[in-house]
């Protein structure tokens, strides 16, 4: 009898250069490298500069400097290569082209006129606190390509109404999203020519070998949404781990608008990363 070989660990970072990073991106970033770490694993870095309107060069080199500083190392990333390369979203467009089309030839998606404030006058259920996409009514979904002419539209994806999308997270537990009631049928690409962050995360996954995705907790319902696309593109689902997030002093969770608590910041007023993840519990839980 022959056994398969289980794959390396891999994890990954995939900050976006869209401001400074702060305090909670870096105590999610360091459960990351302390899970490839302790499973002699490869830890990849990702920059996702997909979105040109919120992203700013000059984030790009102050990003790689903060992480170093804080004391991250990868083996694979947009400064210094790998198999997997390019580790740039905006020059990965290709890869993204072609999921889309998978899911365009699978019946997966169809193309929506409708902009956000269409959706929000018709909205017919909330979305969740964390989550920043209303519930889709499902207007456009008898659209065809061949009837939208010249007019602007974006790709979004069918989501099956009624079915229980679950899975084990390894920090948060069981997790169950039904889908319609959840979240509705969402955007796969936008009407601006441009990928959105559901799609291009799960090729850039499945493309890099992604074996467990480490992020904060407010993705949750993200992931439910990325299980299906996995499923419509015939790809490996990876194990997922959601970290509690971060709050400031006022029960919020941190955001970039915290400038006060940017890596950038701390490290001007003579913090060292040492006494920033003093009291960091990085242990990993019972669940494997």
């Amino acid at each position: 009898m022959t056994f398969s070989t289980p794959p390396k660990y891999r994890g990954r970072l995939a900050p976006s250069p869209t401001g400074y990073l702060h305090l909670g991106h870096a105590k999610t970033f360091w459960a990351a490298q302390s899970r490839a770490k302790s499973r002699a694993g490869a830890l990849i870095l990702r920059n996702e500069d997909l979105d040109s309107t919120r992203f700013k060069m000059e984030f790009v080199d102050t990003m790689l400097e903060d992480l170093r500083w804080f004391g991250f190392e990868w083996s694979e990333g947009p400064d210094c290569g790998g198999p997997f390369a390019p580790y740039n979203q905006s020059e990965r467009m290709d890869f993204y082209r072609a999921a889309l089309e998978k899911l365009r030839a699978g019946n997966f998606i169809y193309p929506c006129t409708c902009s956000r404030k269409d959706i929000q006058a018709a909205i017919r259920a909330p979305h969740a606190e964390n989550d920043e996409e209303p519930i889709y009514p499902g207007t456009c979904r008898q659209n065809q390509q061949s009837e939208i002419g010249n007019r602007k539209f974006s790709w979004r994806f069918y989501v099956p109404d009624g079915e229980v999308i679950s899975f084990v997270d390894r920090n948060c537990g069981e997790q169950k999203f039904v889908a319609g009631k959840d979240f509705g049928d969402f955007i796969v690409w936008r009407g601006d020519g441009v990928p959105a962050y559901q799609l291009a995360c799960v090729a850039d996954d499945a493309a890099m070998r992604i074996t467990e995705v480490v992020r904060g907790a407010d993705l949750l319902l993200s992931t439910a949404r990325q299980i299906l696309l996995y499923r419509s593109l015939h790809l490996p689902v990876p194990d997922f781990f959601h970290c509690a997030l971060m709050l400031d002093d006022r029960g919020r969770r941190l955001a970039k608008r915290h400038d006060a608590l940017s890596l950038r910041a701390l490290r001007g007023q003579g913090v060292s990363p040492e006494e920033l993840r003093a009291n960091w519990d990085v242990s990993d839980p019972a669940r494997p």
